[in-house]
């Protein structure tokens, strides 16, 4: 038996953070960062960053928003 799999190629521009759902995750991570009290040693912003990682773990909706937009929509 063969499976036959399609395969799309896509035309990215160099720089486009606005395409990628990545940036929109970090977007989110220093925003809720910087909404803190400030974070004054590396121990404290590992800490920071893992409460709110754990934080959008349980937040499927928030996440999946991050891959809502139609131009990004290819990593999903």
């Amino acid at each position: 038996m063969t499976t036959r799999c399609s395969v799309v190629s896509s035309t990215l521009p160099r720089y486009s953070p606005e395409l990628n759902p990545e940036e929109r995750l970090n977007a989110d991570l220093k925003q809720a960062i910087g909404t803190k009290v400030p974070v004054r040693t590396k121990a404290k912003l590992k800490l920071a960053a893992t409460e709110h990682m754990v934080k959008l773990e349980q937040s499927p909706e928030r996440v999946k928003s991050f891959f809502q937009d139609p131009r990004g929509k290819y990593a999903a």
